[in-house]
């Protein structure tokens, strides 16, 4: 049989062919930014903005493969670091209803006064690992898993109401943009760089949580003295089936503080655990944080009464509208005792209810009921997490779940399954009537389709209205941030395109960043503005509205409006060296300690120092080792021999100086008075105090004779009170 001359050149032709398909396919897995977006099997993506619903106000559907596929992976991108909210601190504690909720809703933990739920909480970082500082400029998680006797219920917020997108298909996307750049994993921690901003310019619903996380709320002085937020809209059911709308709050009962982006800086270099050690020597030390629950409540017959959406999570219910009823309170009482076991390996769920609360149709935490689960599927070994001793529910459990990965429990018998006659059908079904869970009956019509709702095309409106609510302190604030951030992006027409997204929400805000940038806001620029839109959005969907009405003020969003003027457990540092005035520091030290302050004692050296009566005092901090970030006052106690010491330490006039830089408040007794003088610490008044029983406050700072030192004491209490002397920020700065 001859062979065909041409079958070897066509083997050859087939072979190239077959070598050039499997070059192409290299070339796809090599992974390119050209063409359409697609699924991970090559499918075309039409809509990358909106998950699958039924109806534009719907729930979140299950068969949404596309959404499924996306989270899934993104769950599964960091082992076994959590993917956000890697670093936190964690502690233990309890919850007390005030008085009976039944008139909202049948949850067992919210009827009994005298019923203690054991709680524990989370608070956490977004952005940054768990090596990170906790004092980047960022969103902090606060989340509190209640063990109630119907079941745990996990609240999983954070400490801003209100979040930077709308829908969760938008979430991975979000994530990536603020994390390092993944082409060589700078910066850590914090979102100055363009990668965030590009995504941030683009998607104008995000414009409100800017400046959120803008203002100073993003760099609490200690996770005791920052509000927490359920975020989404939820239902609460009572024994009678009937449904009221619900915002969750936790109201901080030491009240808001904020620390300077300066000081921020610096202690991220002195203590990055910070927060971590604020939040544990409290506790230990019996001053037990507190918060008061907080319930806003809107009948369901006013879902649609106000002119924001319910369900949208880029929006809140201003207090003034709707004021929060606080209905309980929760106190930490207790350390962990192994960070792993408890802070790192606890899991939350806002999927985890008790009957009574339920979910709404919010796009955003549609989707967190799947992620968190699928997250802790990989992040905690398997489907028997439930069963690590932090995330055990106090109540029983009763199923036919069995078998998985780190299965604890042992479960006798043959039967693992329902319905069955072998074990008499147990375990049964709960009647509603017996605490069983039944969803809200919620009517629900729409065909299935991925859109969203018009009801949440409004981006600037509330944006605004946060704005506009603060303090000229906080305005300042704000405006420095978004230069200190805007001025970290290397490319121009980020910035450009972001200053004009600031332009839509307030254009002297705008203008104000810009000045500090050095450019100018741009009247226009190319292309649409928004583009988390589907592919075929109208053009009117790309170009939301200016905002350009009176914006609504709320005085609750103004942390400086909320100042209580309390001092307990705010730390003072008494700058101390041999020869000192024990008198005054005995004195300063009653009263601080009374007023539930607490006074440290700072010297030169560790071990102990001498006064100038002979009287021993153990040094608390050393100044080579502390810096005046670390305190929210500074004391300097009188002495000739001590001042005259402390004038000569570079390290201690510094310390005094950073200290009336960052608008704190500043005393001094007796020769503790020549000292001040000689710093740049200079609203003193004109003539030099004399060594009489005088009080003088001048800008925040409180001086007086030795023997007056119990009266500079409450003139220094009263000042620290305020947090801080503001007015000094514009002298000084």
């Amino acid at each position: 049989m001859k062979k065909d001359p041409g079958s070897k050149a066509s083997s050859k032709g087939k072979l190239k062919a077959s070598n050039a398909k499997v070059e192409d396919l290299s070339k796809n897995l090599e992974g390119t930014d050209d063409g359409y977006l697609s699924t991970n099997q090559g499918l075309p993506i039409n809509d990358n903005q909106n998950s699958l619903k039924a109806g534009e106000r719907g729930p979140s559907l299950l068969e949404d493969f596309i959404l499924r596929e996306k989270i899934t992976h993104f769950d599964h991108e960091r082992i076994p670091e959590r993917i956000v909210h890697a670093r936190g601190s964690g502690a233990h504690g309890v919850f007390q209803v005030y008085e009976s909720m039944a008139k909202y809703t049948r949850a067992g933990f919210l009827q009994d006064p005298a019923v203690e739920t054991p709680v524990f909480v989370r608070f956490s970082t977004v952005a940054g690992s768990r090596g990170s500082t906790d004092l980047a400029r960022d969103v902090r998680g606060f989340a509190v898993k209640f063990y109630t006797e119907e079941g745990n219920f996990d609240l999983v917020g954070n400490n801003m109401p209100v979040f930077f997108i709308q829908d969760a298909m938008k979430f991975p996307d979000l994530i990536h943009a603020v994390k390092p750049e993944p082409h060589n994993e700078i910066p850590q921690a914090a979102s100055a760089h363009d990668t965030f901003w590009d995504f941030i310019s683009l998607t104008p619903e995000s414009a409100h949580m800017i400046m959120w996380v803008m203002s100073d709320r993003a760099i609490p002085r200690s996770l005791r003295m920052m509000e927490g937020f359920g975020i989404h809209t939820f239902r609460l059911i009572n024994q009678k089936g009937v449904s009221h709308f619900v915002k969750f709050h936790w109201k901080p009962l030491l009240g808001m503080h904020s620390v300077l982006w300066d000081e921020a800086l610096r202690i991220s270099g002195c203590d990055p655990d910070f927060h971590r050690r604020d939040l544990w020597e409290a506790i230990e030390n019996g001053d037990f944080p507190e918060w008061e629950l907080g319930f806003q409540i809107i009948p369901e017959k006013d879902e649609h009464k106000y002119d924001f959406d319910l369900l949208d999570p880029t929006k809140l219910v201003p207090e003034d509208l709707v004021p929060v009823q606080r209905i309980g309170k929760m106190t930490l009482n207790r350390n962990p005792d192994n960070f792993f076991a408890e802070v790192e390996q606890v899991a939350f769920h806002p999927g985890h209810l008790v009957p009574g609360i339920d979910f709404t149709n919010d796009p955003l935490l549609q989707g967190r009921l799947f992620s968190y689960t699928d997250t802790q599927l990989i992040r905690l070994g398997g489907p028997n997490f439930h069963e690590i001793p932090i995330n055990r529910p106090v109540a029983p459990l009763h199923n036919h779940q069995r078998d998985g990965h780190m299965r604890q429990m042992i479960s006798p018998g043959r039967v693992a399954y329902e319905p069955n006659s072998l074990n008499g059908n147990a375990p049964l079904q709960a009647p509603a009537k017996a605490g069983g869970f039944v969803s809200y009956a919620e009517r629900v019509d729409g065909a299935k389709l991925r859109a969203k709702s018009p009801s949440f095309s409004d981006h600037f409106s509330q944006a605004a209205m946060f704005y506009h609510s603060q303090s000229p302190v906080e305005l300042k604030h704000i405006v420095h941030a978004l230069r200190f951030e805007l001025g970290k992006c290397d490319t121009p027409h980020v910035r450009e395109r972001m200053l004009f997204v600031l332009s839509q929400i307030d254009e002297g805000l705008a203008s104000d960043v810009a000045q500090g940038l050095g450019i100018k806001v741009p009247t226009k620029i190319d292309g649409p503005l928004n583009l988390a839109v589907g592919a075929d959005a109208k053009p009117g969907e790309q170009q939301p509205k200016k905002f350009t009405g009176k914006a609504f003020i709320s005085k609750a969003l103004s942390m400086l409006t909320t100042v209580p003027g309390d001092v307990k457990t705010r730390k003072v540092a008494a700058l101390v060296a041999d020869g000192f005035d024990d008198s005054g520091l005995a004195a300063m030290k009653k009263s601080l300690t009374a007023a539930g302050a607490m006074l440290k004692v700072v010297g030169p050296r560790g071990g102990t120092l001498k006064s100038s009566s002979g009287k021993e005092v153990p040094v608390d901090f050393a100044l080579p080792t502390t810096a005046s970030v670390l305190f929210d006052a500074v004391y300097v106690c009188g002495g000739e021999a001590s001042t005259n010491a402390l004038s000569q330490i570079p390290k201690a006039v510094e310390f005094v100086e950073e200290a009336f830089k960052h608008c704190k408040a500043i005393a001094a007794t007796g020769s503790g008075i020549d000292f001040l003088q000689q710093t740049r610490v200079d609203t003193l008044p004109g003539d030099k105090p004399a060594k009489e029983k005088v009080v003088s406050n001048s800008g925040g700072v409180v001086t007086g004779a030795d023997s007056a030192a119990s009266k500079v004491a409450a003139a220094f209490i009263e000042v620290l009170g305020q947090h801080r002397v503001w007015e000094r920020e514009d002298a000084v700065s």
